[in-house]
Formats: structure tokens, C-alpha cells, sequence
């Protein structure tokens, strides 16, 4: 029996995936910090909250598989816990980024050289006046720290970035043939904005969402490091190193542990979006 072709193609999607070095192993590092994060809502070797005072600043041993802190907490239970925050506020951020950016762009694109098209790239560019870490530091200053202001900091910043991103890729498909088609059959703009421009620019989209996964990540360890992100007894991988930086000559373990989580989810996610883009675009793999 023959395949049917999107068959074939997710065949030779998985074919050419595996071939990438980048691809693999940001798929692998990301893929644990995603099993890490589920895990830690059906288990977890202690109540990442239980204080222990007694076995306070313990070392990695077989009763705590990478210690305790300063309060006898166990930290491979935090670390458990807070990828699983560090996860929901990046996804959560970038999802608000791509459902009000992308439209946002979209319907620039399809109203280009008009009014609305100038307040919607101008409104970019305001946002975009403020580094990102400056932003959210001053929205989760004004309405109060917490893993919700986070996201609302987070996803601000992510939305000119994917307005611009559509944008300028549809712009680019709205001369072409297969669209001037769909005009001339009396389709209107809001209609091939979702049917012919959304499905092509959707690859770009994947690519840019991973990226500003791996940034979201970043920005939401920075909030809870300065005090800003999820507050206590929630954990937080930034907010792990800030109490850990008066203990690094005692208990450099406390540092070390969520500082590597971090860099591991980070450059996983980076890795994985560099393999994205050279398996969703040929022309980009051949150059290399």
C-alpha cells in the first residue's frame, strides 16, 4: 500500500531531523527538562516546601540526591518544581506573543501603506524602545511580583517581535502568484491571510517560538533573581541562585544545581531552533 504524501513527508521531515547534530541534541536536553517538569506534578523525593533545618547545607548523598539548602529543603525537588514554573511562564509568555503578534502582523501585511499598518509597526517600535529585561522589571514593578506579571512582562516584549516576523513574511507572499489567484477568486484579505499566508509562514513562526522559548526562559530566571518572578515558597531557578550567591564558599552546589539547569535548558532550546530552521529549510542546510 503506497504512503500518502504528508506520509512521505513526515518521513523525510524525521529522516532529515536525525542527520542534525543540532536538532538531536537540543531535542534530547529539551525533551528532559520537559520530562523533569512533568514529573514534579506526580512526584517528587520530598515537599520541595519541607523545611529541615537540622540537615540544613548538606551535600549531594544518597537521602538528597543533590543536597539541601540553607533551610534543609530538598534542592533536586526545587530543581524538579522549578522547571516546571520556568516552563509555564516561558510557554504561557510565548504563547501570548504569537496570538496577538502574529495577527497583529497579518493584518498589517494584508492593509501595507495603509493607517493601521503605520500604528501597528510604530507600536512595535515603541516596545521595542525598551530592552526587554527593563521592561518587564518596570511592568512587574508597577503591578506587583509574581509568575502572572511575569508572563504578562514576558509576553509583551514577544509580541512586536512575532508582528514584525509575520509581517515581513507575508509581505513577501503577497505577491505571489498562488495569492493573486486566491484574489482573483474573490477571496478576501482576511481569508487568505489564514488560508494561504498563515500555513506558509508557519515554519518561521516554529523556529522564532523556540527561540523566544529559550529567552523566556532567561528573562523569567532574571525576575525571580532580582525578586520579581514567582514568589516563595514557589521555586524558581533564578531565585534558587539568588539565595544561593551568600552560601557559594559554604554550599557551591546551590549555585552550581539550578545554574546548570538553566544553561541546559537554554542551550537545548537554542540548539533545537537552529536544527528547526535547518530541517524546515533546505535551501539554508545546502549553504551550510
Amino acid at each position: 500500500m503506497s504512503l500518502s504524501a504528508e506520509a512521505l513527508e513526515t518521513q523525510a521531515f524525521w529522516r532529515t531531523a536525525a542527520r542534525s547534530p543540532s536538532f538531536v541534541i537540543g531535542a534530547l536536553l529539551s525533551a528532559l527538562v520537559v520530562l523533569a517538569a512533568l514529573l514534579s506534578f506526580v512526584w517528587t523525593p520530598y515537599d520541595y516546601a519541607a523545611q529541615d533545618i537540622p540537615n540544613k547545607l548538606q551535600g549531594l548523598s544518597a537521602a538528597h540526591w543533590l543536597g539541601t539548602d540553607q533551610y534543609g529543603r530538598d534542592v533536586f525537588s526545587q530543581v524538579l518544581v522549578g522547571a516546571r514554573t520556568s516552563i509555564s511562564v516561558a510557554l504561557v509568555a510565548v504563547g501570548l506573543g504569537v496570538g496577538v503578534g502574529v495577527p497583529l502582523g497579518l493584518l498589517a501585511a494584508a492593509l501595507r501603506g495603509s493607517l493601521i499598518d503605520e500604528i501597528v509597526m510604530r507600536g512595535n517600535d515603541l516596545i521595542f524602545a525598551f530592552p526587554a529585561l527593563l521592561l518587564a522589571i518596570l511592568i512587574t514593578s508597577v503591578f506587583g511580583p509574581g509568575a502572572i506579571n511575569a508572563i504578562i512582562a514576558i509576553g509583551i516584549f514577544n509580541i512586536p517581535v512575532f508582528a514584525r516576523l509575520s509581517r515581513a513574511a507575508a509581505l513577501s507572499l503577497w505577491t505571489r502568484e498562488f495569492i493573486l489567484a486566491a484574489r482573483a477568486a474573490g477571496k478576501g484579505a482576511a481569508r487568505i491571510s489564514v488560508e494561504h499566508i498563515l500555513p506558509n509562514i508557519l515554519n518561521l513562526l516554529i523556529v522564532q517560538g523556540t527561540i523566544q522559548f529559550s529567552l523566556g526562559i532567561l528573562a523569567e530566571a532574571a525576575l525571580a533573581y532580582v525578586g520579581l518572578g514567582a514568589q516563595p515558597p514557589v521555586p524558581s531557578w533564578g531565585k534558587m541562585l539568588a539565595d544561593a550567591q551568600t552560601l557559594v564558599a559554604l554550599a557551591p552546589h546551590l549555585a552550581i544545581v539550578p545554574g546548570l539547569a538553566i544553561i541546559a535548558t537554554v542551550l537545548g532550546l537554542n540548539l533545537l531552533g537552529d536544527g528547526l530552521r535547518d530541517v524546515l529549510d533546505p535551501r539554508l542546510r545546502r549553504e551550510r
